[in-house]
């Protein structure tokens, strides 16, 4: 069943679907709807990436099979946010366009409640709800699912990491027995096995493409840069790609705001989506991009999730997402609909590792590639910028009439320099910012020869008097140099922990910032001593750290530490090896004053 006529599908909906543009069927369509089409169909698990036509996989059977005569609630999907909740429902009403008798309704939160409810009283089929607002009506004893025949979990994966298990546990007990589930997930994480097992019946699994891998029309592309250098690669990478338009995906509201500033402020056409705004400006946000009033959208994970938006170039990673299973998500926003896509990783020096976790769950290889130099954007814009003039239309009647004075004008210029001054109106901005642009890479990946002598490339090593003794845990340490120094995004690079001491790498370039911030600073009521360890290698465990010229000096500095915490295990262990010195030395004493009476 090759076609939408091959798979039964009335008349009124094929002429909605073919005004949709829907020629031919995509793979979940064609592997789907069959079965959703027949009189008594089994549950089903589909495996699909975002964007293959999933809604019309299950959308166009439901509106097919629905009994306008009776008019009560006969089938609900659920999804994760409030936009694909609109979107779902927005898609419906297009393959029901010839159907007015059929109702349906969106319920989701953010909205008035009052309406949403008067429009389910007068009677609807078909209900597209957010778990949340689904639950409050069921509560009210609003909606009633007595007569659901299919529920439908759209984006399964991002509901229960939305942590919405509850609220859709709750739902599914209120429907009746005899239903089918269709469950609709890009991954197939434990807790969506779990569901699945919990309230479906033998259930048929059809999937398309590699369970959990990313979409095949997706490049993936890795930028290695230091952490500090993270904002002008991105800049760099977005100069390099004169018609991107795309998603940069960053791990909290208040990052996504910041970098979206800094983009605006540079000139760069570009806005925030992020929990903080209300939900009127998320929707302002949102229409400018899908009608490419915007190039670029800065938002979190949970403000895009039900962003439903075409042709979109590129996907940046701007952090990589804290669930490498994010990164599904985020790089299947491009390459849809069988269009190429690129998605992009901004990483840190030290994020190599997880790129290769990603590699093994995505099955697909990055391609590590330098950031792009001064020059070869300015090639790359100059020749954009030709191909627009070559391309641009001429409204000849509106241009004609002013040509004698523009020739006039511009007379005293040949043909060379004309075109110079007119290439250089567009041109000069970037000539002038990347003229001492200086090299982005990565000094590990790219070969470059680190500052600090002893640690890795690129990297200073500090001694601290803490170790495992202080209880000085990995994310503890980070912890102190995110809080002493006010610097949130210092690369981290090797920490050693000991007994009674630790090594630790930071970026070089602010080796003296975390320096000065560790001053008179104390941890646990003891203070801390931090200074340069100016070598590395075994004797850095067997000596204590560099600064300690000679083992005495070591021990005596232990010995005459007065900081350290009380009633841990080693120090009991020296407290009472000094009570017996004392002991002994007293004891010595009276005997030496018993023999001279």
């Amino acid at each position: 069943m090759n076609t939408f006529e091959e798979m039964g599908i009335r008349r009124n909906i094929l002429e909605a679907l073919k005004e949709l543009g829907f020629e031919n069927p995509m793979p979940i369509q064609i592997k789907v709807i069959p079965h959703l089409m027949e009189s008594d169909y089994r549950d089903i698990v589909a495996l699909a990436q975002t964007g293959t036509g999933k809604t019309a996989a299950f959308g166009v059977p439901i509106i097919e099979k629905t009994d306008p005569s009776i008019n009560k609630i006969q089938y609900l999907i659920l999804s994760p946010t409030r936009e694909l909740c609109l979107q779902i429902s927005d898609d419906l009403a297009s393959f029901a366009k010839y159907l007015p008798e059929i109702k349906i309704a969106a319920v989701f939160g953010g909205a008035s409640i009052e309406r949403q409810i008067q429009k389910i009283q007068k009677g609807v089929h078909i209900v597209s709800a957010t778990p949340g607002r689904l639950v409050d009506l069921i509560n009210r004893r609003i909606v009633n699912l007595k007569s659901l025949k299919t529920v439908v979990l759209d984006e399964a994966d991002e509901m229960l990491s939305m942590g919405f298990r509850d609220d859709l546990e709750a739902i599914l007990k209120v429907t009746p027995e005899q239903k089918n589930t269709l469950l609709f997930s890009a991954t197939m994480p434990k807790e969506v096995a779990a569901l699945t097992k919990k309230y479906m019946t033998d259930p048929l699994e059809i999937s398309v493409g590699t369970r959990n891998a990313g979409a095949e029309s997706v490049e993936h592309f890795c930028y290695l840069i230091n952490a500090k250098d993270r904002y002008l690669a991105l800049k760099r990478i977005v100069d390099f790609n004169p018609d991107i338009y795309g998603i940069i995906f960053c791990r909290t509201r208040k990052e996504t705001q910041e970098v979206a500033d800094l983009l605006m402020k540079d000139g760069y056409n570009a806005d925030s989506l992020h929990g903080d705004l209300s939900q009127a400006q998320r929707d302002i946000v949102m229409n400018k991009f899908r009608i490419r009033h915007l190039q670029l959208l800065v938002a979190t994970d949970v403000a895009a999730r039900g962003l439903d938006v075409d042709h979109l170039t590129h996907i940046i990673n701007y952090n990589l997402p804290e669930e490498l299973e994010i990164y599904t998500h985020r790089s299947g926003r491009t390459g849809r609909a069988g269009r190429k896509g690129i998605s992009i990783v901004i990483a840190g020096q030290k994020e190599k590792g997880r790129i290769q976790q990603i590699e093994k769950q995505l099955k697909k290889k990055f391609s590590f590639v330098p950031v792009p130099s001064g020059k070869e954007i300015c090639e790359r814009q100059l020749f954009h910028l030709i191909d627009r003039v070559e391309k641009v239309e001429v409204d000849y009647s509106q241009i004609d009439p002013m040509l004698p004075d523009i020739f006039r004008k511009l007379e005293w210029l040949d043909r060379e320099e004309l075109i110079k001054k007119f290439v250089s109106v567009e041109f000069n901005r970037f000539l002038e910012y990347y003229k001492k642009a200086a090299d982005l890479n990565s000094p590990r990946e790219f070969g470059k020869t680190g500052k600090e002598k002893g640690a890795a490339s690129g990297f200073a090593r500090f001694f601290i008097n803490l170790g495992r003794t202080d209880d000085l845990k990995p994310n503890t340490l980070m912890g102190l140099i995110n809080e002493f120094t006010g610097i949130d995004n210092i690369e981290i690079g090797k920490i050693e922990l000991l007994k009674n001491f630790s090594f630790f790498e930071v970026d070089s370039d602010f080796a003296q910032t975390v320096l000065n911030a560790f001053k008179d600073k104390s941890y646990k009521k003891r203070a801390i001593v931090l200074e340069p360890a100016s070598s590395k290698g075994k004797s850095d465990s067997n000596k204590g750290n560099d600064r300690w010229k000679d083992k005495k000096e070591w021990k005596e500095s232990k010995r005459n530490d007065k900081s350290r915490p009380k009633g841990g295990k080693r120090d009991g262990r020296d407290n009472r090896r000094e009570r017996r010195r004392d002991d002994s030395a007293v004891s010595n004493k009276k005997e030496r004053k018993k023999r001279f009476r």
